[in-house]
């Protein structure tokens, strides 16, 4: 194939330059984006409720609108749903990602506009590429073709108006995408959009087995980790080169890839191999990995989205007081929030992140606002779970394919505890040992934790069960969310996965 890299070499160092306002102006780049967005807007159902052709500035803004959660606009998004034009966005929205339900069981419609489609995902996904152009000099990345693991169409909404598409966000984009852009990547579009995972991961298997043009991966780890693994029992190779010679990069999001990495090192030859880390979520490309030396990434300050920030402690405050990027402080935790040209006003996305830099911002995912545990005052978030999981799989020869972990509460006497149901590609050389180091780094990493667990007087070491090969995704299955960016909670503050989970293992189900 013809090597195109020369010329998107060349834009993609345009775009690192305008990026330079990052550092120089961030303060004035975000308020311009919010400016937009009210301008916009304003002639909205959401623009006429809150009055935004009065507001000026920023405290304007937020002393107007309020903070929102998906509970919160699901009426209005369901308006939009069903074909009402001009409620939270000009015009008629015709695309909403899916998304994991809300604390109604429900599932989540977000919107893709046409501007954020073009001026956010896009131009995210854009972004990842101008950055790793100019973090390997020698790359040929578009002397071949890019793998894309997405999900379908298959959605939960009745009587959709024509013209109307719900589905995974990967979906979407394929859907969405320029013509063009099929020549350059696998698999074929019917095969990328395929609902049922069963029949979809033998097609994906055969389509990209026999094509040795793929010089990247896009997607969640855990998925292409599968695949990745059929593709090589297929061809009977043990490294992914030997399959697609030409492969030279995975950009990766969705969950943390730490618990992941040995084993993608284990499948690949390192020595052509890099992996960037990017923030790409149904409600929009925030974030990117700008650099070898830290998997922090670049926040995205003009890609259609303004963004504010709740102090951790406040998350569960009933008035929480939201910051602008111009206050928030290095090293800190926050819950983002967004306003962005998918209609999405002041919305609380569920995610927390911790502020690594702030000149430019560089962020990481801390985990979710609903995924942790803390039965027993020790705040267990889902980076430090996964911090845990890895260092005790590093320690321990193990590699980890899926975990859950929930609490064990006190009764009869016995004090409570964690428990980790594990599967593993390779089980730890030492199970004891696995178990005791996972304690030990919770304990590093948080000390609330650590305070619970010293001297064993309020919690118990961690319980770690092994779960047999592939529960967790026939537990998807069952309930409907295989896919390839479909994911397994990683931490419950309730037992219910987690029962649900070991009765199937006891009676032998699934």
């Amino acid at each position: 194939m013809i090597d195109f890299t020369p010329i998107m070499r060349r834009r993609a160092r345009a775009r690192l330059l305008a990026q330079q306002r990052y550092i120089t102006h961030a303060a004035s780049v975000q308020q311009e984006q919010l400016v937009k967005l009210i301008e916009r807007a304003s002639l909205t159902w959401q623009g006429r409720r809150y009055e935004f052709s009065a507001l000026r500035t920023y405290d304007d803004f937020a002393s107007a609108v309020p903070l929102s959660r998906y509970e919160d606009l699901r009426e209005a998004i369901m308006r939009m749903v069903h074909g009402e034009a001009d409620v939270l966005w000009p015009g008629r929205v015709r695309h909403f990602a899916q998304s994991s339900g809300t604390s109604d069981g429900k599932s989540k419609y977000i919107p893709i506009t046409t501007e954020s489609f073009r001026s956010n995902h896009y131009q995210g996904a854009s972004d990842v590429v101008s950055h790793y152009l100019n973090l390997n000099p020698k790359s040929r990345l578009f002397a071949g073709k890019g793998f894309i693991l997405g999900g379908s169409f298959a959605n939960e909404v009745k009587d959709l108006p024509r013209g109307v598409r719900v589905g995974d966000l990967s979906a979407n984009l394929i859907e969405h995408i320029n013509p063009i852009v099929n020549l350059f990547r696998v698999p074929d579009k019917r095969t990328a959009l395929m609902p049922d995972w069963t029949e979809k991961l033998p097609a994906l298997v055969e389509r990209s087995r026999h094509e040795r043009n793929i010089t990247n991966l896009s997607g969640v780890p855990s998925w292409f980790l599968t695949v990745i693994t059929e593709v090589l029992r297929a061809e009977g190779k043990e490294c992914i080169h030997d399959v697609w010679p030409k492969l030279e990069v995975f950009f990766h999001g969705g969950i943390n890839f730490e618990p992941y990495r040995a084993r993608y090192e284990q499948l690949c030859d390192m020595n052509r191999m890099h992996f960037l880390n990017t923030y790409n979520a149904s409600e929009g490309f925030f974030a990117t990995q700008s650099s070898w030396e830290s998997t922090a990434m670049l926040l995205l300050l003009d890609v259609g989205v303004f963004y504010e920030f709740i102090p951790i402690d406040e998350i569960e405050s009933d008035e929480p007081h939201a910051l602008p990027i111009w206050e928030i402080e290095n090293g800190k935790t926050y819950e983002l929030v967004i306003t962005a040209v998918n209609g999405l006003w002041r919305y609380r996305i569920g995610d927390t992140v911790k502020v690594e830099q702030v000149n430019p911002v560089k962020i990481s995912i801390a985990g979710r606002t609903k995924s942790f545990i803390n039965a027993f005052g020790e705040e267990l978030m889902v980076h430090n779970a996964d911090e845990a999981i890895t260092a005790a799989s590093q320690q321990t020869g193990a590699q980890v394919l899926n975990y859950t972990a929930a609490p064990v509460y006190a009764s009869d006497g016995k004090r409570g505890c964690h428990q980790w149901l594990i599967e593993f590609a390779v089980k730890p050389s030492d199970m004891a040992a696995f178990t005791r180091i996972l304690d030990d780094t919770l304990k590093h990493v948080n000390s609330d934790y650590e305070a619970k667990r010293t001297g064993d007087i309020f919690l118990d070491p961690p319980q770690v069960v092994t779960a047999r090969h592939g529960i967790f995704e026939q537990w998807l299955a069952a309930t409907g969310k295989l896919g390839g960016q479909r994911k397994v909670p990683r931490l419950c503050n309730d037992r219910k996965l987690m029962e649900t989970l070991l009765n199937y293992i006891n009676d032998g189900h699934l």
